[in-house]
C-alpha cells in the first residue's frame, strides 16, 4: 500500500499558505526539486523527507495516511495499554509504505501510533539516507537491528558496519547518515521512541543549521511519527 505523500505535503503546504519557494528557501533545496516531490514525478530522499515534514509541522504518519493518535500523559498514562487494542496482524499487503529515492524504502509494521514507530528498511545496494552526503537528524531516541545485507552508519564523526544480528541505538538529534556499500539489499526493523515530546525543543545539532538540515561535517561524510511528529 503504497503512500501518496507528495499530495499529502502539497496539501499541508497549501493549508498553512506556503509557496514553493520559501519552502525550498528554508530547506535549503530548489523550488523545482519541491514540485516534483508534490507532483510525484520523484521522490524525496530520507534527509529531504524529514526536513519536509518538521518544517511543515505535520507527521510521517499524516504522510502516509495513518493518522496518529496523541500519546497519554499525565494521569492519562495508564491508557497506554489501548493501543494494542487494534487488529492483531497487519498482512504484508496492508503495511504503509513510503518509497523514497536512491533505493529506499519504509514498510509501516502493525501496531497504532504509540510511543514508538515500527518500520520495517530497506537499502538497496548504494542507496543512502542522502544522496547528497549530508547527515540527517531528528528528535527521539532510534534503536534498529539488522535482519540482513550490510548497513554503515555515520554518526557524527564515527563510521560503523552492521551486519545481520548487530543492533543500534543513539539520540537522533547526533547527525548520522546510513548507507549500504554492498552488492545486497540492506534490511532491518527500527524503533524510534520519542519523537513527538522532543521536537519542539530539539536543540541544534553539530553538524546541522537551525532549521534541521543536514550540512557536511568538515572531516566527515544526509527509516520512522509511519510515524510521530518529528
Amino acid at each position: 500500500m503504497t503512500a501518496d505523500i507528495g499530495s499529502r505535503l502539497r496539501e499541508a503546504r497549501l493549508q498553512q499558505g506556503l509557496s514553493l519557494r520559501s519552502v525550498a528557501q528554508a530547506l535549503g533545496v530548489s523550488a523545482s526539486l519541491i514540485s516534483q516531490v508534490e507532483t510525484g514525478k520523484t521522490q524525496p530522499s530520507v534527509s529531504t523527507l524529514y526536513a519536509l515534514v518538521t518544517h511543515l509541522g505535520i507527521s510521517i504518519d499524516d504522510v502516509m495516511g495513518t493518522p496518529a493518535r496523541a500519546v497519554p500523559e499525565g494521569p492519562d498514562a495508564a491508557a497506554l495499554p489501548s493501543y494494542a487494542s487494534g487488529p492483531p496482524v497487519q498482512r504484508a499487503a496492508d503495511n504503509p509504505v513510503l518509497e523514497m529515492e536512491n533505493g529506499v524504502r519504509w514498510e509501516r509494521l502493525a501496531g497504532e501510533t504509540g510511543p514508538a514507530d515500527g518500520i520495517l528498511v530497506s537499502y538497496d545496494p548504494g542507496a543512502s539516507s542522502s544522496i547528497e552526503g549530508k547527515l540527517m537528524r531528528h528528535a527521539g531516541i532510534e534503536y534498529a537491528y539488522i535482519i540482513e545485507g550490510r548497513l554503515t552508519l555515520q554518526l557524527d564523526f564515527d563510521t560503523y558496519v552492521l551486519e545481520p544480528g548487530d543492533s543500534m541505538y543513539f539520540d537522533s538529534v547526533r547527525p548520522h547518515l546510513y548507507s549500504n556499500n554492498g552488492d545486497v539489499v540492506a534490511r532491518g526493523v527500527w524503533f524510534v521512541f520519542g519523537r513527538r515530546q522532543q521536537n519542539s525543543v530539539m536543540p541544534t545539532a553539530p553538524g546541522t543549521d537551525a532549521r534541521g538540515a543536514g550540512v557536511p561535517l568538515s572531516s566527515a561524510v544526509d527509516v520512522l511519527r509511519a510515524m510521530d511528529d518529528l
